[in-house]
């Protein structure tokens, strides 16, 4: 009796312990903050009309968050094209890490974050928060076969012939809840691309599949996607109405559930993206055409997400931050056109070295971290948001992980940053390579390394360009300074045989 006794105060201290430290831990949850992130799709500099001042689109919404927060002058993705961008975001480092070297996936294509990779998602969810992801996916899903000694599909990738090995009846893996969200409703890849339904974590929604045509027009934008598979009831011009109301309603169900635990919403828009399919109350509203009204329905749909933090009060807790994957999608014809330039004064467009392809919007709202209506000129690429996250929720990221991510939080809330960002890597959709290093931007090939200019045989091989005083990249200074040349192909060879830029 006396031993057991002489135990019961132990134990009670030990408890009491245990109590103190879940109630600590618990009170360090409920101070993060909860953070979204609203990724455009295409979305190019100059759309947004507070970052371009002879933009023919209103952006109201866009326009608010800018003077309510900071904006980024010199920020960039990793890539010119939509999936290498969003594997960037997701685990902080370039897609050439993975065995996408170019282009994109479709629809039918495997997953491309491996198993057991760090991404933003997991390292939050380990913090306690809830985390979801709404919206345009497109970095593979795993299909399972009806059966299994037959290919899944066949055909081009691009224009699949037979599809009716696929099982869309069964739950599908590599998709966002395999990659750290607790809750997921997307898009499998973008709205132009089959197959077309939505998924809810790892079930289509319907599963009542159909084969419908596809519709062209002569340019591949406006109103254009490819034939394929899709939902009998899926409805183009409805799919960001649809993500707008989801996002919503998650915030809705946050605020109601006052759970403590903060919450992160990856909310990957399908537009601006073709098919450009602006809602009846949008169109005409810009003066740049059926794109420009698609903007304003972009602009709409940041609006609303506002507009929801405010009335769950929420907004002076939640981070949001407002970007694009790459360029607009928008040629000289369309310039000429419209007078309209959606990258801004920067040459090319989505797809191309040049800057238009990524050099993007960045807009931070943090109420009392953020100084309103600021500006930052420090170089950044959206490969940073996991490192910038990490910091934010004290969370020690392994050397192993976010290899290419550089943390902004001292750029964000003020004060000196020791390891900030002073070189980047960027490729393009055809897979080549440039290479940015303080003012001096290497490109690797001729032309723009994309869809605006091949580049002609009599040119240099390369090209060189100081953007301190040619952002326009129009003195091309390859031949001029080798030495410079040099240095920046044997960083680039560093990065890419050190696997991480990050030291």
């Amino acid at each position: 009796m006396k031993r057991q006794k002489s135990i019961i105060p132990f134990l009670f201290t030990i408890a009491l312990l245990f109590l103190g430290c879940s109630s600590s831990e618990q009170n360090n949850v409920e101070s993060l903050p909860n953070i979204v992130y609203i990724l455009a799709d295409d979305m190019g500099y100059g759309d947004v009309n507070g970052l371009n001042e002879n933009s023919k689109i209103p952006t109201p919404n866009m326009d608010k968050l800018m003077n309510q927060g900071i904006y980024f002058t010199d920020a960039h993705s990793p890539s010119a094209v939509c999936t290498p961008t969003r594997y960037g975001i997701l685990t902080g480092r370039y897609c050439f890490r993975t065995r996408l070297q170019s282009g994109v996936l479709v629809g039918h294509e495997p997953s491309l974050i491996e198993a057991g990779r760090l991404t933003i998602a997991s390292m939050l969810q380990d913090k306690g928060y809830e985390t979801a992801c709404i919206g345009k996916w497109h970095l593979g899903l795993d299909f399972k076969k009806k059966d299994p000694e037959k290919p899944l599909v066949e055909g081009d990738w691009w224009d699949l012939t037979n599809t009716s090995n696929v099982n869309y009846s069964a739950e599908i893996d590599g998709g966002p809840i395999d990659h750290g969200f607790n809750y997921s409703f997307i898009l499998p890849s973008s709205l132009d691309i089959q197959p077309y339904f939505y998924l809810r974590n790892k079930k289509i929604v319907n599963p009542d599949m159909v084969h419908i045509e596809g519709v062209r027009d002569e340019n591949f934008q406006g109103k254009f996607w490819r034939q394929g598979d899709a939902s009998r009831d899926f409805d183009f011009y409805q799919t960001l109405p649809t993500f707008t109301n989801e996002a919503v309603g998650f915030i809705k169900d946050q605020a109601d559930r006052k759970t403590g635990n903060p919450f992160f919403l990856y909310f990957p828009l399908p537009a601006p993206h073709t098919p450009w399919l602006p809602l009846e109350e949008f169109q005409g509203k810009s003066e740049a055409g059926t794109y420009g009204d698609f903007v304003t329905q972009v602009d709409f749909t940041v609006g609303e997400i506002l507009k929801v933090l405010e009335e769950s009060n929420l907004s002076e807790n939640t981070i949001v931050f407002l970007t694009s994957d790459n360029g607009g999608y928008w040629f000289p014809e369309n310039i000429k056109e419209y007078d309209h330039r959606s990258n801004y004064i920067f040459s090319g467009m989505k797809s191309d070295l040049w800057e238009g392809g990524h050099h993007i919007p960045l807009i931070v709202r943090w109420p009392g971290k953020v100084e309103p209506g600021s500006s930052s000129n420090q170089l950044v690429s959206l490969t940073d948001l996991l490192a910038t996250c990490a910091d934010i929720v004290d969370y020690k990221l392994p050397y192993n992980a976010a290899e290419d991510s550089y943390s902004h939080l001292s750029d964000l809330i003020g004060g000196s940053n020791d390891n900030s960002r002073d070189g980047l890597v960027m490729q393009s959709f055809s897979g080549e390579y440039a290479i940015r290093e303080g003012n001096w931007k290497l490109i690797l090939c001729r032309g723009s390394g994309g869809w605006t200019y091949e580049g002609a045989p009599d040119e240099p091989e390369g090209q060189l360009y100081d953007l301190s005083v040619d952002i326009e990249e129009k003195n091309n200074l390859y031949e001029t300074y080798p030495e410079i040349v040099q240095k920046l192909k044997d960083r680039l060879d560093m990065i890419q045989k050190e696997r991480r830029s990050r030291f």
